[in-house]
């Protein structure tokens, strides 16, 4: 059943994309030869007018084919002659229809579950945070100059922007007024050795961080720790018994693990760790809306998902990402099936409103990706079209065709390497 629901989203999402090609070329007098849901061979069709209907073998997909799309060809109906601003329409027609598809399931979302106001729950007494006059209540609008319209904003952005201990600025809404609250987080301070254990319940080192005390010493992976100044460990119990009675600080603390049957001895200073600490907690819950309300914060939940595509694509550019991280058709199957299984015990309503919570990610996410401007995307043949407007005239189409074509491979293997990195994270 998670299977047939995920098909079933993933290609609405892909259709509607496709129709918004195919109605925009119907406007500007382009032949569509053949409109069709799925990939692969037909498994049937059927031929009305001048386009063909089909239903292909592989139901994830979809395409739009115009008399003429690949090549020169500016004969009446060909895609080459309709008006530049025409085929502009058309080509940017498929990511719009994603972004009017993502608005209208916001809309659906938002009259069921509401929204969630970046409202602070909680200010910690004393904490610089309360010094500097944040209230219970407070509506967070931007933070250290990000704007933010919905707590999922600062969530996203606390989690790319790491918390440091300099000025931290809030404006946030306070009875209808506007304030600024600038602080300096306080921090909780941590005194660590430096190693991961293979579980709760064991010594055994699992992994070592880079540039702590016990890399420093040559503890290694595989390594046993057995005592901790000359009080023996036998186990991940008695060590928390023994780091809470005897919390680590800067003082030196004598170590002894096992290698293969061989008892090392090490003494290591513990590394200073510090953990800034914001001082408030904010909503992440939904509260109820109406009206206009639902239309305004449905537009917000499709911006919401288009900055955060965005971002996301800036990480993977700068580094933050790595390819690994993304996902082709199978992981997005394999995402909205287990959302699927999660969700059942929420009951139905929750079921599917997380369901198009999913179709509302994707469709925004196909939107975005398509309009990069790269080679065989619809965002690469805009870029095209748009100097042809400014020059009055094309780019040579041939350029122009094996420019796509090595776009389209390129493209072709990545999907691939990322359909290949799907099934090894499922696997």
């Amino acid at each position: 059943m998670k299977i047939l629901i995920a098909v079933i989203i993933f290609s609405a999402i892909i259709i509607i994309h496709e129709l918004g090609h195919f109605l925009l070329a119907k406007k500007n007098g382009i032949v569509v030869t053949e409109f069709s849901l799925g990939m692969g061979p037909r498994l049937f069709s059927t031929q009305k007018g001048e386009t063909r209907y089909s239903v292909k073998l592989f139901p994830i997909g979809g395409s739009c084919a115009m008399l003429g799309e690949d090549t020169g060809e500016e004969i009446p109906g060909t895609f080459n002659s309709a008006p530049v601003w025409g085929r502009i329409s058309v080509v940017a027609a498929g990511p719009v229809f994603n972004f009017i598809l993502a608005f209208i399931l916001s809309v659906i979302i938002t009259a069921f579950v509401g929204y969630d106001p970046a409202e602070i729950m909680e200010v910690e007494g004393g904490s610089p945070a309360a010094e500097a006059g944040l209230r219970k209540g407070d509506i967070i609008t931007e933070y250290d100059g990000y704007h933010i319209d919905v707590a999922r904003d600062l969530y996203v952005y606390s989690f790319l922007n790491e918390l440091q201990e300099k000025p931290v600025t809030l404006k946030v809404k306070r009875n209808g007024e506007e304030k600024t609250v600038t602080f300096t987080p306080d921090a909780s301070v941590r005194y660590l050795l430096g190693f991961n254990r293979v579980g709760t319940d064991s010594m055994e080192v699992d992994s070592l961080i880079e540039g702590m005390p016990l890399e420093a010493a040559g503890v290694q992976a595989g390594d046993v720790i057995t005592s901790i100044n000359g009080t023996p460990i036998p186990d991940g119990t008695a060590y928390e018994a023994y780091i809470a009675e005897n919390p680590l600080g800067n003082e030196p603390v004598d170590i002894t693990y096992d290698r293969d049957g061989l008892e090392y001895d090490a003494t290591v200073v513990p590394k200073e760790y510090r953990t800034p600490k914001p001082g408030f907690s904010y909503n992440m819950g939904y509260i109820k809306t109406n009206g206009f309300q639902v239309l305004k914060y449905a537009a917000l939940d499709v911006k919401y998902m288009i900055r955060t595509t965005l971002l996301s694509l800036k990480e993977l550019v700068t580094g933050g990402l790595g390819v690994q991280d993304l996902s082709g058709p199978v992981g997005v199957v394999d995402a909205i099936g287990t959302t699927y299984e999660q969700s059942k015990e929420e009951g139905a309503l929750m079921l599917w409103m997380n369901m198009l919570n999913m179709a509302v990610l994707l469709s925004a996410n196909l939107g975005v990706m398509n309009l990069l401007p790269l080679p065989a995307l619809d965002g690469g043949r805009l870029v095209f079209l748009l100097i042809e407007a400014v020059r009055k005239k094309p780019v040579n189409r041939e350029v122009e065709g094996m420019v796509h074509f090595a776009g389209l491979m390129l493209l072709m293997a990545l999907m691939v390497f990322v359909m290949y990195n799907d099934f090894l994270k499922i696997f």
